[in-house]
Order: structure tokens, then C-alpha cells, then sequence
């Protein structure tokens, strides 16, 4: 992700978001983000932070108007790839009315850990969400 694919990305996540991210944290988070560029058009993003041998998926979206047709999972596979290779382990959280994310993580081998009662605000209250988390090969890397 460049600087100048930001107001795109925050453009996104302001549609995807029930509780979306902000400029400044998005700008904190250049150096750990990969960006889904078609046509000159920011259509997707996402975070990850390595720290030691783990990675955490903090946001990942793809614009509604692409969704459905492969683009999140082209975009976490290519960001799992350049992820480090002493990276052993990624983690994620997601809502557990996200039924098409929670879909695209288990196809890409990403198992439920654990689940966080309440952990999102929404609308009407509270959303629990889904710890997931894969091992990841030598051979992705």
C-alpha cells in the first residue's frame, strides 16, 4: 500500500466497516499493508503485523462492488506469501456474522482457536467474534 491509495482504501472500509479504521491508523500501518490495485482503482487492502514468528491479519476488505469473485482470497494469498519467512503462525479475528470471510478463511486452511464474547460494537449491541489461525508452510513462504 502507497500513501496515495489511501483516500481509496479509507473509501472502502468506510462502506465495509460498521466501526471502520481511520486515516491516521491506516497511514501507521503503510509498512505491514499490501493494497489490491485493478485498473488504477484501489479495490481491496489488507494489514498484517509480524511480530517474532507470528503475523495477526488486523483488516483486510475488499470493495462491495468486487466482492464474490476471488479477489479476497487472491489478496490473502499474495499477502501471506510476503509474509517473513520466519513466520510460522497467523492469527485473525472476525465477526461471526461474516459469513463469507469466515468461508474464505477456511478454505485457506485457517481453523477456529477460540471466540471472544461481545468483542465488536454494532448497531443493536454486541458481536462476538472468531480467534482463527493457521500454520504456515516453508513452502508457502
Amino acid at each position: 500500500m502507497q500513501p496515495e491509495d489511501i483516500d481509496q482504501v479509507y473509501a472502502i472500509e468506510a462502506v465495509v466497516s460498521p466501526s471502520p479504521w481511520t486515516v491516521p491508523q491506516f497511514l501507521e500501518s503503510l509498512q505491514q499493508s499490501d493494497s489490491l490495485v485493478i485498473e488504477q482503482q484501489v479495490r481491496g487492502y489488507a494489514v498484517m503485523v509480524c511480530v517474532a514468528d507470528q503475523a495477526e491479519l488486523h483488516n483486510m476488505a475488499i470493495h462491495p462492488d468486487f466482492q464474490g469473485q476471488g479477489l479476497g482470497r487472491k489478496l490473502l494469498e499474495h499477502s501471506i506469501e510476503q509474509l517473513p519467512e520466519e513466520i510460522k503462525n497467523l492469527y485473525l479475528e472476525v465477526r461471526v456474522s461474516n459469513i463469507s470471510a469466515i468461508r474464505l478463511y477456511q478454505q485457506l486452511d485457517f481453523v477456529q482457536l477460540d471466540e471472544r464474547r461481545d468483542y465488536y460494537a454494532t448497531a443493536h449491541g454486541r458481536e462476538d467474534a472468531l480467534i482463527m489461525g493457521r500454520q504456515i508452510d516453508a513452502v508457502t513462504n
